[in-house]
């Protein structure tokens, strides 16, 4: 690691330490905002589930705590104080980046198996993308505010930088963790295990499995028996209920919970009549399940740009997404900065996503604390927001598409394409 990776990974500790320390009510501030925090997310619940948890009390039973069984066992044995919980948090936003340096090392981005980009030259190294995702705003935020999905994004970003070193048991085992711990990253197991596949044929081509389906097939295996397994501890820590199955996992099937946040769900089924409300709630879900299918078969030289397209989509249309899942997107999209040059609407996503960042806490304001408006003053920014961020995500499709394109078919650089 050279002396400009240490510097940057020493910066972004510090400024997380200045602002837990100079501005101690600032966690409980930014853990109250619902741009930060959900109900399956917030630390506060979690504080809540550890009380009951630690008194013999299920915490499952009030509706209200919606983790995983192992965050209660994990808190439980570590000292109950804000300087040690500040420290975790720091640790786990010093691991992704970590993880984010050896994917960008790796250089799986620019060349894989299947496709070198003629723009390699022009990509980021990798203190500059820990850079990007130490002192991005949101990653920033969302570390004082506390909420679970810093863990998420670890395991995730843990998970990808394993598929990238052609380490395929350890990264199934990691997606396996993000899994138990949010549901969701279930969708990107396609993609990681071709991205798996990619890395092991490329780095040890002797060694390496010669049947795609023969390695996908192991590594699905691997991945639900270490679910299960996961799930198993759980039922044991929970005094052998399987309770915790549905306060953790329904909750982001069925919605149960219509707490505000950035996402599209809540107050479209607050209006819903309650006879349509299960036929919406497979609309929503199958909606997030369609794209992983063809953004793997159509990207399929490019794996890594299908999870990052997919962790995008999440972050925009699953059922409790906070700006935590925006700044895993954003933190993996710049790994992709030889491509930036091919976008076509940076600068109105760009301020957009501005634009919304700045107005959402004032509108919410308005509804919630000063009563000068209603429900509607919030939702209309959550449009703005996600359709700020629907644009940076297809808007980046377009320009890996266009760069693959270019690649197979030289002499197209610059030249105006109606459709790829």
């Amino acid at each position: 690691m050279d002396k400009r990776a240490i510097c940057v990974l020493a910066g972004g500790v510090l400024l997380r330490l200045l602002l837990f320390t100079a501005f101690p009510s600032l966690p409980t501030l930014l853990g109250n905002r619902v741009e930060i925090a959900t109900p399956v997310t917030s630390f506060k619940r979690l504080q809540e589930g550890l009380f009951l948890y630690t008194h013999g009390v299920s915490p499952y039973d009030g509706g209200v705590f919606h983790q995983a069984p192992l965050l209660l066992a994990f808190f439980s044995t570590i000292p109950s104080s804000p300087i040690v919980t500040n420290l975790v948090y720091i640790v786990a936003d010093v691991l992704s980046a970590l993880a984010l340096m050896d994917i960008a090392r790796s250089g799986v981005s620019t060349v894989s198996r299947l496709h070198t980009s003629n723009r390699k030259d022009n990509s980021w190294s990798p203190w500059g993308v820990a850079a990007a995702f130490l002192f991005n705003p949101f990653t920033v935020a969302t570390c004082i505010g506390r909420p679970t999905v810093v863990f998420t994004n670890t395991v995730i970003l843990t998970a990808i930088a394993r598929a990238a070193q052609g380490r395929a048991v350890a990264s199934t085992l990691a997606l396996a963790m993000s899994a138990y711990l949010s549901l969701y990253p279930v969708l990107l197991l396609p993609p990681l295990i071709l991205l798996s596949y990619d890395c092991v044929k490329q780095k040890s081509p002797a060694s390496s499995p010669t049947s795609l389906c023969k390695f996908a097939l192991t590594q699905t295996t691997l991945f639900l028996t270490a679910l299960l397994s996961l799930l198993g501890l759980s039922f044991g820590i929970t005094s052998n209920s399987w309770e915790f199955l549905s306060s953790t996992y329904g909750v982001h099937l069925l919605l149960p919970d219509l707490t505000p946040n950035v996402g599209l769900w809540w107050y479209f089924f607050i209006e819903m009549f309650d006879s349509f409300r299960e036929f919406f709630l497979c609309v929503f879900q199958l909606h997030l399940l369609i794209y992983v299918g063809g953004l793997t078969i159509r990207l399929r030289k490019q794996p890594l740009f299908v999870i990052i397209t997919m962790l995008g989509i999440l972050s925009i249309f699953k059922s409790y997404p906070a700006i935590g899942d925006t700044a895993l997107y954003m933190a993996l999209l710049t790994l992709y900065r030889h491509v930036v040059p091919l976008m076509r609407y940076s600068f109105v996503a760009t301020s957009a996503i501005i634009y919304a960042t700045l107005l959402g806490p004032a509108f919410y304001h308005l509804w919630i604390y000063a009563g000068s408006g209603n429900a509607n003053f919030f939702y209309a920014i959550t449009l703005v927001w996600s359709l700020a961020m629907a644009v940076v995500v297809a808007d980046g499709l377009y320009a890996v598409l266009r760069d693959e394109w270019e690649t197979e078919v030289p002499g197209m650089e610059g030249k105006k394409v109606l459709q790829i």
